[in-house]
Formats: structure tokens, sequence, C-alpha cells
């Protein structure tokens, strides 16, 4: 047995698919990222109203201001609210973007929604990013389709919580509920 325990390969040639989740050159602009830019496709990640959040690591001294969700093969129809907010590992909220209101949100689209207040990270772990978006018909967005946590332990790659939202992300992500579908999310 080894330091690594029982495997014998290259960690760096195993792990190199996960490249496309990072910054390919740490001199060209900083970001997190949920999920790789690999087999992503339209997902129908939202519920008008309903919050949805996944995790997303970042590391002690990240400051972070926008939360960037890309729209897929649907535009968002008569938006009437829209928040992104970025959570504590615990669930509770430490920044929110204001309310959206009216804003459109075109298909195929980048949708880069700046915070409040930046939230520079003392801790490396685990972090929320949601978002809840009001509207006559939600968009898509980019994408995967993740299982159902089945180890003791194990976390929810997408989770919904709330009702009937509007501008004002809660305090706390209350009761989540899985969600197979999980949103790509860029943190800057």
């Amino acid at each position: 047995m080894t330091l690594l325990g029982t495997f014998r390969g290259n960690p760096r040639n195993d792990l190199g698919y996960l490249n496309t989740v990072g910054r390919p050159d740490p001199d060209v602009v900083f970001h997190r990222a949920n999920l790789p830019r690999v087999g992503l496709d339209d997902v129908a990640a939202l519920t008008s109203g309903v919050m949805t959040s996944v995790p997303i690591y970042l590391a002690d001294g990240d400051t972070i201001s926008n939360l960037t969700f890309i729209s897929a093969g649907t535009a968002a129809g008569t938006p009437t609210n829209a928040f992104v907010a970025l959570y504590s590992g615990a669930g509770a909220l430490l920044a929110q973007s204001a309310d959206q209101l009216t804003a459109a949100w075109a298909a195929d689209t980048a949708k880069t929604i700046a915070l409040a207040s930046s939230v520079k990270i003392s801790r490396s772990g685990i972090y929320y990013a949601a978002i809840s978006v009001t509207a006559s018909t939600v968009p898509t967005l980019v994408g995967t389709v993740g299982a159902k946590p089945v180890l003791t332990g194990e976390g929810n790659l997408a989770q919904t919580s709330g009702s009937s939202l509007t501008g004002t992300a809660p305090a706390t992500i209350a009761t989540p509920a899985f969600k197979r579908t999980v949103p790509l999310v860029l943190a800057t």
C-alpha cells in the first residue's frame, strides 16, 4: 500500500479530464465551476419561483463577485423576478444579487449576475451557488443529469428549496430536495 492507497497510476494523468473545470492558464480570468465543460446538454433545472442550488468548491482566498448560469434552448418567457445567491456549506446566505425583475434572458446566453457584495472565502470547501427565476416560462440551462446520493454523507449534486420565491433569497437553504438536473455555474 502506498500514500495513494491501491492506485498505481499517475494522479495527474488520471485526473487530467478535470482540467476542463479549472482555469486553463493561471494568468487568464479567475473562475471556479461546479462541472467540467464536457458532456453538458439542455436541462430543465428550474421551476418558477423555486430556488435551485448546486455545490461548488471554493478555495481559501477566493473572492466571489458574480455567478454565471447559461441558458440553453429555451429562453425566459415573461420573467418577473430572478436572483442568484451564494450560500455557505451549512446553507446560510452569504450574498445575493439584486432582483433582476423583468430582465430578458435569451436562449443560449450566458448570464453573469453580480452579487450585491463580494464574498471573500476564508475556508476552502463546498459552498452552494443558487438561482431562482420566476417567469411564465423558465429558461432551460446548460448542465447535466446527476444520480441521487446513495452513500451516507453523500450530498446532492443539485437541490431545490423554497416556493413562491420572488426577488429575495431565503436566509437559509431550508429542507432541500434532490434534483436530478444539475446546472453549470461559474463563480468569478
